[in-house]
């Protein structure tokens, strides 16, 4: 027996499916649109395109601090539901460099930002601590 028996190693690493061709051709045209309805369609129609929630998320920022928290949440949500069917058992690493997962990350990151600006601290704490935990590389400056 001359292998090395490895008792550790890196976290498993999870890697979200591709949304439909249609949805993501959907949501290109409606941001060139720049209208938040005409983003709200896209969500409706494909409610578990993260990508959709965090555009709409990014968008109300500006104005709308609840509503872009809101939008926020219901793609993390959306995103840990999706994770979950992926194999994903609530540890390791989920990371931008792979663009199916950067719905999620966009969306844990704007409900990170918006909580921190309803005053949530600990959640603003908390969604920080997780994008780190999932991304280690994470910058949110780049994203």
């Amino acid at each position: 027996m001359s292998d090395p028996i490895s008792l550790g190693g890196a976290p498993p690493e999870t890697v979200l499916p591709p949304p439909p061709p249609e949805a993501e051709e959907a949501l290109a045209q409606a941001m060139k649109s720049g209208s938040r309805p005409v983003i709200a369609a896209v969500a409706a129609r494909w409610p578990r395109y993260m990508a959709a929630w965090a555009a709409l998320a990014e968008l109300a920022e500006d104005h709308d601090a609840v509503s872009a928290y809101a939008y926020a949440r219901t793609g993390y949500h959306r995103g840990l539901d999706a994770l979950r069917a992926a194999g994903w058992r609530g540890s390791g690493y989920v990371r931008w460099r792979h663009p199916t997962n950067q719905g999620f990350l966009r969306c844990l990151e704007a409900l990170r930002r918006t909580a921190g600006e309803i005053g949530e601290a600990d959640e603003e704490t908390r969604c920080s601590l997780f994008l780190r935990q999932l991304d280690p590389d994470w910058d949110p400056t780049e994203h």
